[in-house]
């Protein structure tokens, strides 16, 4: 997926970005509400060396103290520390956890210690830091005090009694006191909300890049091409209201009307030297509104004066008929078992369009339809109309469209958009080209609107738009025979 797909899926499933920022954003704010409030108290202390007057010999100390340091800074959370910082100031702690709060850091090329001590309360943290402070200067200048021995040497006139005190050659002194602090250092809310915004955007980016690995659903028509190496015929943009009103001709302004003219004019131009004349319509699966598009095709071929039969091949599940309001026991179950003939059964539609219903409901869809008899049907329908258009069965649950479509002179395969997998689709082609039917392209059926389409709204080009109905009238405007063919 490239960074352009990735963005239009992200926006695509901008619900999903929506939940993870609002989880991961709930999550910081609870964080915040519920921690403990941390405080910090920081002393500091100068390192410096006893030497004399003399510019070397400062120089020395200088280097000395520098080298001490940061081995100084180690003593800090010591157990020689901390332990008698606890029995003096009567904590509820031991020495190892109150060693957990102890910082201390000697900063590069100087002389100076600073340690940091938190806590829950802000003038225990400065006591404790203090605290710290005065008994870890005790402890660094008893380890550098040099031990006595005993029978040493008499000292040489002008220098120290071998029996005189030792003394430590450096000292600590405290360069700033701890104070109570006023702003706890822990928890930060601005940090943890914007932790829980960035968490939820990288949660919310990783779960569409999953959903988009693992959803093998076609999202566009260029998809579908791309696919399946398919002319894409049209593009059926999806319509709420179909199940209640599944003819264009409802509203022949209406975008879905003006999506099947598109697709009547591209299915009479792609074929233009071998135009063929029975073509059959089906699907991977159902619910993918091949019925919808079989109907709705040969409407359009009737309104553009081609004389147009629609024969409905569903014999499993038919929805021709009562998509139109027409009879359906009488159709072509009839006449394949020679109870009447062709003119006998057929019925009349809106405009120029013949329709041949299923009729009655055979216990051998499969075989009735690959029959001798049936290729008989096709070819007198073609001798008599320019256009033949089959409703077929879907391809992957049943056989009877395979045996079918090896009677027709081509095939439109339906695809339901984001719904109909790439294994269906790959499936589905294979059958067709396995039995030798001429795929002549593919429908993208039920794709969504992109906003700010208003194309199709209006009448004649250059004509402003017809004046809408109100919400009453879309209401109780719906026609005979609206059983919810649509989505099939």
């Amino acid at each position: 997926m490239d960074l352009h797909g990735f963005l239009k899926a992200f926006v695509r499933r901008w619900p999903t970005v929506v939940v993870c920022l609002v989880l991961s954003t709930g999550a910081a704010v609870a964080v915040t509400c519920l921690s403990t409030p941390v405080y910090e108290a920081r002393t500091q202390l100068f390192v410096a060396t006893r030497t004399g007057e003399d510019t070397a010999q400062l120089n020395q100390g200088q280097s000395f103290s520098q080298a001490r340091v940061q081995s100084y800074a180690a003593i800090v959370a010591t157990r020689q520390v901390t332990e008698p910082v606890v029995r003096e100031l009567k904590l509820s702690t031991t020495p190892e956890e109150l060693a957990s709060r102890i910082t201390a850091v000697a900063p590069l090329n100087t002389v100076l210690i600073d340690i940091s001590v938190q806590d829950t309360a802000p003038r225990r943290a400065a006591r404790i830091a203090n605290a710290v402070a005065e008994r870890f200067s005790t402890v660094v200048e008893r380890l550098e005090t040099p031990k006595q021995t005993a029978g040493s040497a008499p000292a040489r006139p002008g220098k120290r009694r071998a029996n005189a005190p030792a003394t430590s050659p450096v000292s600590l002194g405290v360069t700033q006191q701890a104070v109570a602090p006023t702003r706890p250092v822990s928890p930060r809310p601005l940090l943890n909300l914007s932790a829980g915004i960035l968490g939820g955007l990288l949660l919310g980016a990783g779960m569409v890049t999953l959903r988009e690995t693992l959803d093998t659903t076609l999202k566009t028509s260029e998809a579908l091409g791309e696919f399946t190496a398919l002319p894409g015929l049209g593009t059926i943009p999806y319509d709420r209201n179909t199940p209640k009103r599944p003819l264009v001709t409802a509203d022949g302004h209406s975008k879905r009307a003006e999506a099947f003219r598109k697709l009547r004019t591209n299915l009479q131009f792609s074929q233009v030297d071998d135009r063929p004349r029975i073509i059959v319509v089906t699907s991977s699966v159902p619910g993918e509104g091949k019925t919808n598009t079989a109907v709705n095709l040969a409407l359009s071929l009737a309104e553009a004066g081609v004389s147009t039969c629609l024969v409905d091949g569903d014999l499993r599940r038919p929805c021709v008929a009562s998509t139109f309001g027409l009879v359906q026991d009488a159709g072509l179950t009839t006449v394949l078992i020679g109870q009447a003939r062709l003119e006998d059964v057929m019925q009349q539609a809106e405009g120029r369009l013949a329709v041949l219903a299923s009729g009655a409901v055979p216990p051998n869809p499969t075989e009735l339809l690959a029959s001798a008899r049936m290729q008989e049907v096709l070819r007198e329908l073609a001798e008599t109309y320019e256009a033949v258009i089959v409703d077929t069965a879907p391809l992957l649950p049943v056989a009877d469209t395979v045996g079918l479509a090896s009677l027709a002179q081509g095939a439109l395969l339906v695809v339901r958009a984001a719904r109909t997998t790439r294994d269906q689709v790959r499936t589905a082609a294979a059958s067709l080209e396995r039995v030798g039917v001429r795929a002549l392209g593919t429908v993208f059926s039920m794709a969504p609107v992109p906003k700010g389409d208003r194309y199709g709204t209006y009448g004649r080009y250059g004509e402003l738009p017809a004046p809408r109905a109100s919400a009453t009238e879309e209401e109780t405007g719906e026609p005979a025979g609206a059983s919810g063919a649509g989505r099939r």
